[in-house]
């Protein structure tokens, strides 16, 4: 064989097994990380103060959802897609709640926050993330905020001392709320080695590792103390 018939072979080789790793790379699936959440402990509800029109009656609200746990990953992957604009949420005023007591959105997100009591609400938050007071307004009406730094804001009701809720602010999609039974999942997780956190009521665990196959499903439980 000629040099040059030589050289040609070696580029050609070359370029195929270039074509090869592009290829694997490209047909990478992404995977799922699913687990539970079970929490030893469980913060008990602030104590709702009654109105002088609701003494002698029962009155009936939602109780917090303490069990509701986020779980997300510490860092997004390699190329992960930020937010910058991540839609509309809502965390409604209802019986003296807020409901839900834990909203988990993408940075960009504006978040309604709609009275549906009969009453006034003045929302509030004094956290870094995110600062606002949104003044009292009343039955029927709601007021926006729009968050764009990722964090964890508590917001509170500068009326009703015992509403309060959490809302958790990412810059990428990789996180999950648990369901009543603790259960959670974080689909489309690109193939890698990863740390994942679960949060329950402003504790975090300890980070634990996750390795997401190709395709396929990492089993990852997590316990609150």
């Amino acid at each position: 064989m000629s040099r040059t018939a030589l050289a040609v072979a070696c580029v050609a080789v070359a370029l195929l097994a270039s074509l090869t790793r592009s290829r694997a790379v490209s047909a990478a699936r992404p995977g799922t990380i699913r687990g539970r959440v079970d929490l030893r402990r469980v913060a008990a509800p602030a104590e709702r103060r009654p109105g002088v029109a609701e003494f002698g009656t029962p009155a009936a609200r939602d109780v917090p959802d303490l069990l509701r746990s986020v779980v997300y990953l510490e860092s997004a992957p390699r190329g992960a897609f930020e937010t910058s604009d991540g839609g509309h949420a809502v965390m409604d005023q209802r019986n003296e709640s807020f409901v839900p007591h834990v909203l988990a959105i993408t940075t960009g997100t504006t978040v309604d926050f709609p009275n549906s009591d009969k009453f006034y609400h003045n929302v509030f938050s004094l956290s870094k993330t995110k600062t606002f007071d949104l003044g009292r307004y009343a039955a029927g009406h709601s007021r926006p905020v729009r968050f764009d730094r990722p964090g964890i804001v508590r917001v509170f009701c500068d009326i009703h001392s015992h509403m309060n809720a959490f809302i958790l602010v990412f810059s990428h999609p990789f996180f999950a709320l648990t369901d009543p039974e603790g259960r959670y999942r974080i689909d489309n997780v690109p193939p890698g080695t990863y740390g994942v956190v679960a949060w329950n009521e402003g504790t975090p665990s300890d980070t634990k590792q996750a390795l997401v196959p190709d395709g396929g499903i990492s089993e990852l439980d997590f316990t609150i103390r």
